[in-house]
């Protein structure tokens, strides 16, 4: 039903920008809440941005408020993280995640979401 595909990780300098995509070939995207986490080594998965099936909304962590953009694209079933002024604590595998009920609550949650792809990772070096 759900099937995500992450691209556009690569190995970026400090204060680089780079633009991630998520693409979905299934069919419940126009409906999903979608979200970006990322992980880390031996570090937690952690919660980065969401958006809202209509794109009314986003939330964004603290770490990367007023550096990374989240947006959307229905008619592409694509979601996009643009992420500027990289720093090398961004170095992290990033996943996106869907809820298919489209969820306006609790979108930095983990277990609010339902399908994952298996990540792109960014690499940023100082």
């Amino acid at each position: 039903q759900v099937q995500l595909v992450e691209s556009g990780g690569r190995l970026a300098q400090a204060g680089d920008s780079l633009k991630l995509s998520c693409a979905d070939s299934g069919r419940a995207f126009s409906r999903s809440t979608m979200a970006w986490f990322r992980q880390a080594p031996g570090k937690e998965r952690d919660f980065v941005a969401a958006i809202t099936w209509r794109g009314d909304s986003t939330w964004y962590a603290d770490a990367v408020k007023g550096r990374f953009t989240i947006s959307r694209d229905n008619a592409e079933n694509t979601v996009y993280l643009q992420m500027s002024s990289l720093k090398p604590e961004d170095t992290a595998v990033y996943r996106c995640a869907a809820d298919i009920s489209g969820t306006y609550f609790y979108t930095e949650r983990v277990s609010t979401y339902d399908y994952w792809g298996q990540g792109t990772q960014v690499t940023v070096s100082s």
